[in-house]
């Protein structure tokens, strides 16, 4: 009986550990459609997005991908993004905070301002100037 118990008790042990399961992210990222789906969650959920863009500016390499990606610069400055971002306070603060600090990034977001009304000829030229001669590197005046 004593046997048989521990038998039992054995084989309850194994299956209850068998169902444990353990997820790989990795293998789960290099399904297409598994990262899509994940991506379009943390996307449509504020939350997600929230955390995700905080570990993003928590990341230098996604810092870096972001500054390069002039797409993105410009999707930012159009339609509601722009006007969503400054509604945000600490990521307006963040965003000037990393723009600041990033003498080509400023060039390329007054370029954009320029490019859609938002700024004037005299005043892009003028405020990198200012800029240039305060010892930031602007990546050069003009595209």
């Amino acid at each position: 009986m004593k046997t048989t118990t521990i038998i039992l008790l054995a084989i309850c042990l194994i299956i209850l550990s068998s169902c444990e399961q353990k997820t790989d992210t990795n293998a789960m990222l290099e399904n297409s459609e598994t990262r899509t789906e994940l991506f379009d969650a943390i996307a449509s959920n504020n939350n997600y997005m929230t955390e995700f863009m905080g570990n993003m500016q928590g990341n230098d390499h996604a810092m870096q991908m972001m500054k390069g990606n002039q797409n993105l610069m410009g999707n930012m400055m159009k339609g509601q993004g722009m006007q969503m971002m400054m509604n945000d306070s600490l990521m307006s603060m963040n965003m000037m905070q990393s723009m600041m600090k990033d003498g080509k990034m400023m060039n390329q977001m007054m370029q954009i301002m320029h490019k859609e009304g938002m700024m004037s000829e005299d005043c892009m030229n003028t405020s990198l100037k200012m800029m240039n001669d305060k010892g930031m590197n602007m990546g050069g005046m003009h595209n």
